[in-house]
């Protein structure tokens, strides 16, 4: 094993920085969480539709995840939805008609609420739309699942 780090303190396995590329997901169906990865596992609850989560773990035909409340349960691989959506985290957020500060108000989302990810802008806004079919756009710091 000493062999082994020094190995890689000479070769400069260490000096390249380290990716880490976080998966996030939505659920595509109100779908069961469980403790285990199997349909024998303890069921927890169930989760609804369009909640962001991130994958923390994934294996065939199971993926364990995180929700916004930092919750840790394993889903169907079948649950999950490659579009991404995100959760208000704040007891009310404003989602403005322009990515900017003073913009006009388009919407209030309550804490809990879930909005379609629409994409990441410069300046920390994110472009959400409202189940309703309302766009605009939430400061990042206002939001989990991004």
């Amino acid at each position: 094993m000493r062999r082994l780090l020094l190995a890689m303190l000479c070769c400069g396995a260490w000096s390249a920085p380290v990716a880490w590329a976080i998966e996030l997901r939505s659920v595509e169906a109100a779908a069961v969480l469980y403790d285990a990865p199997s349909q024998r596992g303890v069921k927890l609850f169930v989760i609804r539709r369009g909640t962001p989560l991130e994958v923390v773990v994934s294996l065939e035909g199971w993926a364990k995840v995180r929700d916004s409340e930092g919750t840790l349960a394993w889903i169907e691989k079948r649950y999950l939805s490659p579009n991404r959506s995100v959760v208000v985290k704040i007891a009310q957020a404003e989602i403005l008609k322009k990515a900017e500060d003073g913009s006009d108000l388009a919407f209030l989302a309550e804490r809990g609420v879930g909005l379609e990810y629409l994409d990441a802008l410069p300046g920390g806004w994110i472009k959400v739309r409202h189940r309703g079919g309302q766009e605009g756009f939430v400061r990042a710091g206002q939001v989990w699942g991004f």
